[in-house]
């Protein structure tokens, strides 16, 4: 009955539309109430059911629990335009749409000695603008403007412990991600597009794929454990609805990650850990082809078309952990993630802003029974500009576009030993 009940749990959150939290470019910073508040580190530091969709060795460590948690996620974004020749000059708004609800779910379960499964749901990556006043209307563009894309993973996993201080890790990872775009109907024509009549404006659509994480987790001494992990590319369903605005005839695909992270008992009490990871933003045509390339014949949709021109990044996570007291743990991180928009991409990342870099975390797990215990966690993702050079094509009336960000997002869960 009790599986019954998780699997339920598991189909429920599968339906809700599900985005990322405070983000590095996209992807979310953390997975996870516990992993969240110290800002997303957990190579080395499995702390909750979740920790498969960090680093699956991980779930090695965690016996055999169920986590259940929440994360209200608000954004603020915008815009502004100055020097354009077509009239677009102006600041813009892309708050209409202001909170997210994120669900996630963790469970796991020790077979033997050696093997550990898991399922962990959660969202993995997200964005969203809404510009009740559309900066591309001075262009031709009609009606609001924004763009609304939702990834959900559901990542089945398989730990083995290959020795007392070693463990392997492997995980089979289902996608399903929902996108939609509004306002950009300047850009849906023969010039600009290879497919007309498929780049803005034809609601939302979806696509599906999978992917495939593998993980070393490793305890080097009494104090001091090690860990690896990989997350392959997805091959996407493409977005044929949008088969005319994103490169390769609609093609989405999630790019690769590697994280390398350790974790060290400072204390009895305290621990300290650090992660670093890699995201390749380029390997995706439409996420990291850059605009101008629709005005060298590539228009959007095409295999070299057009797109958000975004870097590769490397994001660095510290935090620490300090037991309080038996039943209170405390938890504090920070993170620093390069900048994925070179100054020469903001006029199409208007619809994208992905441009935080600095984090900084903190929560707290107050265990109120023998075998239930809560945490929350709170992050803000400190305001961060990207000034346009060079960013407007004269196709468009030149000029710069200048782009900004932040994000609060709160988080509450409730695990239980099973």
């Amino acid at each position: 009955m009790r599986q019954k009940s998780i699997l339920g749990a598991a189909i429920a959150i599968s339906l809700l539309p599900v985005m990322a939290s405070a983000t590095n470019g996209y992807f979310t910073h953390g997975i996870g109430a516990r992993s969240l508040a110290v800002a997303g580190v957990g190579v080395a530091l499995p702390q909750d059911g979740l920790a498969a969709a960090i680093n699956p060795a991980g779930i090695a460590r965690l016996g055999n629990r169920l986590d259940l948690g929440v994360s209200l996620f608000r954004p603020s974004r915008g815009a502004q335009i100055s020097g354009n020749l077509a009239g677009a000059d102006g600041r813009f708004d892309g708050d209409d749409t202001e909170n997210f609800v994120i669900p996630e779910l963790g469970y796991v379960r020790q077979l033997s000695e050696a093997l550990t499964v898991g399922v962990a749901v959660y969202g993995n990556g997200g964005m969203n603008t809404d510009y009740g006043t559309n900066p591309f209307a001075p262009f031709g563009s009609t009606g609001s403007a924004g763009v609304n894309l939702e990834q959900l993973f559901i990542t089945p996993s398989l730990a083995y412990q290959l020795n007392e201080n070693n463990s392997l890790g492997v995980a089979v990872t289902y996608a399903h991600q929902r996108f939609e775009m509004k306002g950009v109907g300047a850009f849906d024509n023969p010039f600009f597009s290879a497919a007309p009549g498929y780049v803005s404006n034809m609601g939302e659509d979806s696509g599906n794929g999978w992917g495939l994480k593998l993980g070393w987790l490793g305890q080097i001494t009494s104090t001091l454990s090690l860990g690896a992990s990989w997350s392959s590319d997805f091959d996407m369903a493409e977005f044929s609805a949008y088969r005319g605005l994103f490169a390769e005839q609609g093609g989405f695909d999630i790019p690769s990650t590697y994280s390398l992270g350790l974790s060290w008992q400072a204390a009895p009490a305290l621990t300290l850990a650090a992660d670093w990871q890699k995201i390749l933003y380029s390997e995706v045509a439409s996420v990291g082809n850059p605009l101008q390339n629709l005005l060298t014949g590539n228009p959007l949709g095409s295999d070299n078309g057009g797109g958000f021109g975004w870097n590769d990044i490397a994001v660095v996570k510290l935090g620490a952990v300090y037991a309080y007291s038996d039943s209170i743990t405390l938890r504090a991180g920070v993170s620093r993630a390069d900048q994925p928009i070179p100054r020469s991409e903001t006029f199409f990342n208007i619809l994208a802003p992905g441009t935080v870099r600095d984090h900084l975390s903190l929560g707290a797990s107050w265990k109120s029974s023998e075998r239930g215990e809560w945490s929350v966690s709170y992050t803000h993702a400190l305001r961060e500009s990207v000034r346009g050079q060079g960013s407007i094509p004269m196709a468009f009336g030149g000029g710069e576009a200048n782009v900004h960000l932040k994000e609060d997002v709160f988080t509450v869960a409730y695990s239980f030993s099973l």
